[in-house]
């Protein structure tokens, strides 16, 4: 009788343990799209930009948001691959201005003549908390945003992302590691702002030893088309951790419904930059 129990729910599990095994790979092999890229004159002698995006290739990513201090980095590897790099353009052009950019005016002439030459998905990743959001620099860049219709890329608290939003209602901004909030405060504000994403790099934390916390858990199901990943190659020795930060990305996509891993791993990241691809594209067909 106990043998013939334990074959029946030997049985009965079959199916729904094979659909796991089959879908772990599955998920592991979906393409990334990496939403905090950075390629700063720091690297640019050791890791020259065919090797950089081979790097970021191999790991799985299929293309990229990417910027850098300065902004010739980001320039660099768009034209090694500009179909695998979206440009994001950094008020930031040497290392050393994170705390002090926004009292620098010289920036916005800076920004003016890049936007002149060059095309952009967004501007940033920039740095920028609290009441600093006022600053006559940080207002001008909001301008520009509207301007030329572009994303922002935003490591900030969630004080700036509110009035950023008060500033242009219409603004779409990518919140850098999702601000170090928690998920409560997340919710928030994707509940009050439409068009916030937000990245995951650094946040290891919701998501260790292949669970999440209860909370982050219930908020990337909710808020799954909010999402994108990111490994944020920050520094020079960030590149040569991308496998272990791809490992945990994969990881923690292994762990969600297959639709929500899907639009996390790169549905998100394809739309927000819809727009970007669309005009460049055409751009492309008309000089051809």
């Amino acid at each position: 009788m106990l043998k013939g129990y334990f074959h029946l729910l030997v049985v009965l599990l079959l199916p729904w343990g094979s659909c796991l095994a089959a879908d772990q790979p599955q998920k592991n092999q979906l393409p990334i799209f990496d939403a905090h890229i950075h390629y700063s004159h720091d690297v640019w002698d050791a890791i020259p930009p065919k090797d950089a995006i081979r790097r970021l290739r191999e790991a799985g990513v299929r293309r990229a948001l990417v910027s850098s201090s300065s902004d010739e980095g980001t320039q660099r590897l768009y034209e090694a691959d500009p179909d695998f790099v979206i440009p994001s353009l950094r008020p930031y052009r040497k290392r050393g201005t994170l705390k002090t950019w926004m009292y620098d005016e010289s920036v916005i002439p800076y920004l003016k003549q890049r936007l002149a030459k060059y095309r952009y998905a967004a501007i940033g990743e920039l740095h920028i908390d609290g009441e600093q959001a006022h600053l006559p620099v940080m207002l001008e860049i909001i301008r520009l945003a509207r301007q030329y219709n572009l994303m922002l890329h935003v490591h900030s608290d969630a004080k700036a992302i509110n009035f950023i939003f008060e500033k242009y209602p219409e603004a779409r901004i990518v919140w850098a590691h999702a601000g170090f909030e928690y998920a409560y405060t997340v919710r928030q504000l994707m509940n009050k702002h439409s068009n916030l994403w937000a990245d995951l790099s650094f946040r290891r934390e919701i998501f260790q030893n292949s669970r999440f916390l209860p909370d982050w858990e219930k908020l990337l199901i909710e808020h799954a088309d909010r999402f994108l990943l990111g490994i944020d190659t920050y520094e020079p020795q960030r590149w040569l951790k991308i496998s272990n930060v791809m490992k945990w990305q994969r990881n923690l996509l292994a762990a969600l419904p297959e639709d929500v891993a899907r639009k996390i791993a790169y549905e998100n990241g394809e739309f927000i930059t819809r727009d970007y691809v669309a005009e460049t594209k055409r751009d492309q067909r008309k000089t051809h």
